[in-house]
């Protein structure tokens, strides 16, 4: 995801992992793992609050149920969704 946000970043876009917000909080927070308490108030709550600032969503890699959710969501909001990197147009 980084390399992707990268090659976005060089390409005029701010791309932004919900992760590389929510990890960092998680770890301030004492760690988790995906299913605690602890990981649910935090991982997709963030990710969530993110999508709702964004432009658009790149959804790319494999299956994932967040992704998924994440896409439903921003569809519902009207927001862009592209599936491959070559659909982004550079800025």
């Amino acid at each position: 995801m980084n390399e992707v946000a990268l090659t976005l970043f060089r390409a005029g876009h701010l791309a932004v992992t919900g992760e590389a917000l929510a990890l960092p909080l998680l770890e301030t927070a004492g760690g988790a793992r995906p299913g605690t308490p602890l990981f649910d108030e935090i991982f997709h709550p963030v990710a969530e609050l993110l999508l709702s600032r964004c432009d658009a969503v790149l959804r790319i890699g494999g299956p994932s149920e967040g992704a998924d959710r994440m896409v439903a969501q921003a569809r519902a909001e009207g927001k862009t969704v592209f599936t491959d990197l070559s659909e982004v147009p550079a800025r």
